[in-house]
């Protein structure tokens, strides 16, 4: 075994300090969750991501809950898709000043509803058969804030370079490090969150985030100041989506939006690992590469092994998160080259630019307090 591993392997094995314990939501229990429920639908230009979601509304069988769609001033037809499938629907103008688009829907649909617990949907997520009861009966048993991260459905060969995203976010998060519940939860996952009426207008709900462009990572955090704890799972089997269906275009501005500003507020031992993990994961596919060349040398030897093992590792981690495929895992140097671009894009946007395209929109991005 050459002795060139022993440089190539320990990054190799922080992922599972950070990624080694992802959880999926627990079997529903014996006795089910019968309070009211309120599935909160804010969604902006949303025609053609909405209608899995509303079909897949219509067959849950939680016994008693309403869906209140927040069409957040579209330029579209979601607000007519709302009222066609029968669900409340609001429609919201530009939002306040000190506002932005999101929070603001999220919050006037919270108004708006009379259920004892608060389900926030994504308008392109997707329920499985059972998944809305499987939802609020895991907050049931935990408590406090609840999200979910949806299981990542893909169709078209560009959306396969989310997973390096997809695997750094799931890091960040700080949810599945092998200290567990130990360990604080750094944010929460948006497309899905839960938590009960009460807490959330005792806490100040989307109002404590008015601004926040990763308004769900700034929800967990300013709710746990205030007593509320987070709990974080993966979605498999509960809850899916396809993100950023609209082309690569698409894809690149959602990611933009997001990364820089979430890096912002990763704790610096969580990125200083993910970081050491993605300079081994390109490190041993450079040596390896140099083989066609270099021929067997102990160096290109080690970049080998390296690379198979981060291969069988990313497709390990992957396949519990959504329909990625080995491909995706053969080829993850091209992933990551592609967030490490996006990851430039997004620093450029947020700190000289001040602001990010989203849906129509020029968000200015807040100083960070």
């Amino acid at each position: 075994m050459p002795i060139e591993l022993l440089w190539l392997l320990p990054p190799w094995a922080l992922a599972f300090v950070f990624l080694g314990r992802m959880r999926r939501c627990p079997p529903l229990p014996e006795r089910l969750d019968e309070r009211r429920v309120s599935v909160i639908v804010p969604a902006r230009n949303e025609e053609t991501r909405l209608p899995p979601l509303l079909a897949s509304l219509r067959v849950q069988d939680h016994p008693d809950f309403e869906v209140i769609l927040v069409d957040d001033n579209s330029s579209d037809r979601t607000a007519e898709l709302g009222r066609a499938a029968g669900v409340t629907t609001l429609s919201l103008t530009e939002p306040e000043p000190g506002w932005i688009g999101k929070p603001h829907a999220c919050w006037a649909g919270a108004r708006a509803a009379s259920g004892e617990v608060l389900v926030f949907l994504d308008a392109d997520t997707e329920l499985e058969p059972g998944g809305l009861r499987r939802i609020v009966a895991t907050q049931a048993r935990h408590g406090g804030l609840v999200s979910i991260q949806p299981y990542h459905r893909m169709r078209r060969v560009y959306e396969r370079l989310s997973a390096g995203f997809s695997l750094i976010m799931m890091g960040g998060i700080r949810s599945f490090t092998l200290l567990g519940d130990r360990l604080e939860p750094n944010g929460a996952f948006g497309p899905c969150m839960v938590c009960s009426r009460e807490d959330y207008f005792r806490t100040g709900g989307h109002r404590l985030v008015r601004e926040e462009i990763i308004d769900d990572v700034a929800l967990a955090r300013e709710m746990a100041l205030r007593g509320v704890p987070t709990r974080n799972f993966i979605g498999e089997g509960v809850i899916a989506f396809r993100m950023y269906p609209g082309g690569l275009r698409d894809l690149a501005d959602g990611w933009t939006k997001n990364f820089a500003r979430g890096a912002m507020t990763t704790d610096l031992v969580m990125l200083l690992l993910i970081t050491a993990w993605i300079a081994g994961g390109m490190s041993a596919f450079d040596a390896f590469r140099t083989w066609p060349h270099d021929g067997w040398t102990n160096w290109t030897l080690a970049g080998g092994i390296a690379y198979g093992a981060y291969v069988l590792q990313i497709q390990w981690l992957l396949r519990r998160l959504g329909n990625f495929g080995w491909l995706t895992a053969l080829s993850y140097p091209v992933s990551l080259l592609f967030f490490m671009a996006i990851f430039t894009r997004s620093l450029y946007r947020t700190l000289v630019c001040n602001s990010v395209d989203w849906k129509g929109r020029s968000i200015p991005v807040r100083a960070t307090g």
